[in-house]
C-alpha cells in the first residue's frame, strides 16, 4: 500500500484568485514547520509543484528525505483572466458562479475548467505510483490540486467537494485502494 501525504503550500496572504501566479509562501511559522516535518513519514519522497510557494514548502519540510523534480501538473487551478482578481471584482459574476457552484465544464476566460484541473493532477499521480509503487509520497501542491484527489477518494461531486477545508500547511492523506484511493486524515493540521 502507498500513501499520498497532500500538503497544502504555506499560506500568500493573497486576497484574490490565485492560480498560476508564482507567489511566495509566508513560512515564517517555523514551529508550524517543524510540527508537519515531524508528522510525515520520514521515509517519504518529496515533490511539490513548480510554483514557489510550494517548491519553498516542500524544501522547508525536506529534511533528510529524497526530493523528486517538481512537477507542473500538480498547480493550482488556472483562473485565467481572473487571475489575482478578488471574487467581487469580477465583471461577470453569473459566469463566476457558475464556475464554482456548477465546477466541471466551466472555464474562466483563458483559464481551466474543475475537469481540466481533476485530469491534469490524475495524470501526475498515475505516473508517481507507476515510477515508485508502494512508496509513500509527500505531495506539496494547492488547494484546488488536493481538492481534485480528494473528490476522487470520496466519490463525491465537484460541489461537495468544495465544502472540504484544505488550510494551508494541512495535510490531507490519500490511501491507495484496489485501483482508486481512500480518503485517510483531511485537513490535519500537526
Amino acid at each position: 500500500m502507498s500513501r499520498i501525504y497532500w500538503v497544502r503550500h504555506g499560506p500568500t496572504h493573497a486576497r484574490s484568485m490565485v492560480g498560476w501566479s508564482d507567489l511566495p509562501a509566508d513560512l515564517s511559522d517555523t514551529a508550524q514547520l517543524g510540527r508537519l516535518d515531524a508528522w510525515l513519514p520520514q521515509d517519504a519522497l518529496v515533490i511539490s509543484s513548480d510554483l514557489i510557494r510550494a517548491r519553498a514548502t516542500a524544501d522547508a519540510i525536506q529534511q533528510g528525505r529524497t526530493r523528486l523534480a517538481d512537477d507542473a501538473a500538480l498547480r493550482e487551478i488556472h483562473f485565467g483572466a481572473w487571475e489575482l482578481q478578488a471574487f467581487d471584482a469580477v465583471e461577470d459574476a453569473a459566469h463566476l458562479r457558475a464556475f464554482w457552484e456548477n465546477p466541471g465544464d466551466v472555464c474562466p476566460p483563458g483559464g481551466e475548467s474543475w475537469h481540466a484541473v481533476s485530469a491534469r493532477v490524475s495524470g501526475a499521480v498515475a505516473r508517481l505510483r507507476v515510477a515508485h509503487p508502494g512508496r509513500d509520497i509527500i505531495a506539496v501542491a494547492h488547494f484546488g490540486a488536493i481538492l481534485s484527489q480528494l473528490q476522487q477518494a470520496l466519490q463525491i461531486d465537484a460541489y461537495a467537494t468544495f465544502a472540504h477545508q484544505i488550510d494551508n500547511l494541512s495535510v490531507t492523506v490519500l490511501q491507495t485502494h484496489g485501483t482508486g484511493w481512500r480518503a485517510g486524515v483531511i485537513n490535519h493540521l500537526p
